[in-house]
C-alpha cells in the first residue's frame, strides 16, 4: 500500500562529509518547490527527536546558496541512537531504548515520511524505525565507500581528491630531502580512499585493512627502490590497516563513555620502518581534512540526484527504500538489502591488480 506524503522530516546522520547539503538542497527544492509539500529539517540527526527545539521549517531561503559549502546545515552527529541511547546517571552510563520517544516526536510533528541521509549506522537506524512502520527512504552517505548496495557514496571523490592532493605536495618535499613520506588516512574497515588516493598520487605502498601487511615487506620494497636509484618513496596507510596477526592501532580504546577511536598506525609503521632503513621517515596524519571543505563537482551532482530522487521515491510510496548509483543510474533498493553487508576492497580485485602491475606494494610480499 503506498502512501502520499505531504510533511517530509528530513536529517543527516552520522560522520559529515562533503555533499550533504547538496542533498538538503536537492530535497527541499524538489518537495517544495515542485510538489508543494512542506520540509522539516531535524537538527544533529537522530537526537533531533529526543531534544526539544532541534527541528526548524526548511524553505527555499534555508537552502538557498548550501550547493558548494561543506558539512550539513543540520548539524550530525555519530552517537543519539534512540534504540541504543546512552546518558550518564550519577556519574553512570546508562543506555536505554528511546524509541518510543522518537516515535511519539514523529507523531507530534506530523511527519507523513522521513529521509535518513546516513552511512551504514544511521540507515541500520532507519531500518529499524521502518519496521515500526515510520515511512523512510534512505540516501547513502559515507567518505569510505563502504555500502554494498550502491556503486558510490557522495563525499569519497572529495576524500579521495584531498588526499591526492596532499600526496602531490608531499611528493615535493619527500623528493627534495630524500625521505620516506607516509600519509595516514581514514579508512576503519575498507581501504578504498587509501587505495584510489594512493594510486592517484603515485604511492609506492599502500597499506589498507582487507590485506594484512609486513614490516619486512614494506622495507624490502624500500629497499628495492633505493637500489634502484630512487631516494624517496611515499606511502598511504589507511587507519585501519593491521599487520599480520596483528590489531588494529587505537588512538583511544573503547570505554563507557565513548566509542573506540582509531588512529596512530601510520606512527607506528613509521617508527618501525625508521629503525630499519637509512632514510628518514615523516609521517602525516590527514585525519578530518577528509570530511571538511567544499564537495567536488561530482559530489555535488550525485548528493543533488539523490536527493531529488529520495523525494521521488517518497512520492511514490517506496517506503523502506534506499536511493542507490548504480551503473550510471539512480535506482532504488530495499533499505533491508542496503545495510546487509559492507563493500570491502576485493583482494585481487581490478584496483588491487593495477596497482601492483605500477610496482606499489601492498605488504604482503606479493
Amino acid at each position: 500500500m503506498t502512501r502520499r506524503a505531504a510533511r517530509l522530516g528530513i536529517l543527516t546522520g552520522g560522520g559529515d562529509c562533503p555533499g550533504l547539503n547538496a542533498v538538503l538542497r536537492a530535497a527541499v527544492k524538489a518537495a517544495v518547490g515542485d510538489l508543494g509539500w512542506e520540509v522539516v529539517g531535524i537538527e544533529d540527526g537522530f537526537e533531533g527527536l529526543l531534544v526539544p527545539d532541534k527541528v526548524r521549517q526548511l524553505s527555499h531561503a534555508e537552502v538557498r546558496g548550501i550547493l558548494p559549502r561543506g558539512g550539513t546545515i543540520l548539524g550530525t552527529t555519530n552517537r543519539g541512537n534512540p534504540f541504543a541511547y546512552k546518558t550518564v546517571r550519577e556519574g553512570q552510563v546508562v543506555v536505554e531504548d528511546r524509541s518510543a520517544d522518537a516515535l511519539r516526536s514523529i507523531g507530534e510533528l506530523g511527519l507523513d515520511g522521513l529521509i535518513v541521509i546516513g552511512g551504514d549506522g544511521s540507515l541500520k537506524i532507519g531500518y529499524e524505525f521502518s519496521r515500526l512502520g515510520v515511512p523512510v527512504v534512505g540516501v547513502p552517505k559515507t567518505i569510505d565507500n563502504d555500502l554494498s548496495a550502491t556503486d558510490v557514496t557522495f563525499g569519497f571523490d572529495t576524500a579521495v581528491v584531498t588526499a591526492t592532493e596532499a600526496l602531490d605536495r608531499l611528493h615535493t618535499t619527500a623528493e627534495s630531502h630524500h625521505r620516506v613520506m607516509i600519509l595516514e588516512v581514514m579508512g576503519r574497515t575498507v581501504g578504498w580512499i587509501a587505495l584510489h588516493a594512493g594510486i592517484a598520487g603515485g604511492a609506492d605502498a599502500i597499506l589498507i585493512p582487507e590485506i594484512p601487511f609486513s614490516i619486512q615487506h614494506i622495507c624490502d620494497k624500500l629497499h628495492d627502490r633505493v637500489a634502484h636509484g630512487a631516494k624517496f618513496s611515499i606511502m598511504v596507510v589507511a587507519e585501519g590497516a593491521t599487520p599480520i596477526g596483528g590489531e588494529m592501532v587505537m588512538q583511544e580504546a573503547l570505554s563507557r563513555y565513548r566509542e573506540a577511536r582509531l588512529g596512530g598506525i601510520g606512527q607506528r609503521v613509521g617508527e618501525e620502518l625508521a629503525a630499519r632503513v637509512a632514510q628518514e621517515v615523516r609521517v602525516t596524519v590527514l585525519g578530518h581534512l577528509q570530511r571538511g571543505g567544499s564537495p567536488t563537482a561530482f559530489d555535488r551532482l550525485l548528493g543533488t540526484r539523490f536527493g531529488a530522487a529520495a523525494v521521488r521515491v517518497a512520492a511514490a510510496g517506496g517506503w523502506g527504500r534506499m536511493v542507490a548509483l548504480q551503473g550510471g543510474e539512480i535506482v532504488d533498493v530495499a533499505l533491508e538489502d542496503a545495510v546487509g553487508q559492507l563493500k570491502s576492497v576485493p583482494p585481487n580485485g581490478e584496483l588491487v591488480r593495477t596497482a601492483r602491475a605500477m610496482g606499489v606494494s601492498f605488504g604482503d610480499g606479493r
